[in-house]
């Protein structure tokens, strides 16, 4: 499997109203976090996977192209945030997912 498809296959399992982020991804894989945005920005799919579900460390969404739009669709599932700043209860560990 592929560095981009083990990104690709994390983010799959992050379920909706919930957030994790590059970093936490990057930790899972031993790589990181720019090496995680970046296969992140080369999938073909960023609806159906969901790669606005990723967010940096800082809980700010980060480079995903139109954060605005990325905002939606994060309230629009659930995810709690002020100040375009996700609240921590929406996050989770990717380490503790399969």
């Amino acid at each position: 499997m592929s560095f981009q498809d083990k990104v690709l296959h994390i983010v799959r399992q992050i379920p909706r109203g919930k957030v994790t982020t590059y970093g936490l991804i990057a930790q899972r894989l031993e790589s990181s976090p720019r090496a995680v945005g970046q296969a992140l920005k080369r999938t073909k799919h960023p609806i159906v996977i969901p790669c606005h579900r990723v967010i940096k460390s800082d809980r700010t969404l980060g480079g995903y192209s139109g954060k605005a739009s990325k905002e939606k669709l994060l309230r629009d599932e659930g995810v709690k945030l002020k100040n375009s700043k996700v609240q921590k209860e929406s996050i989770i560990d990717v380490h503790t997912r399969n």
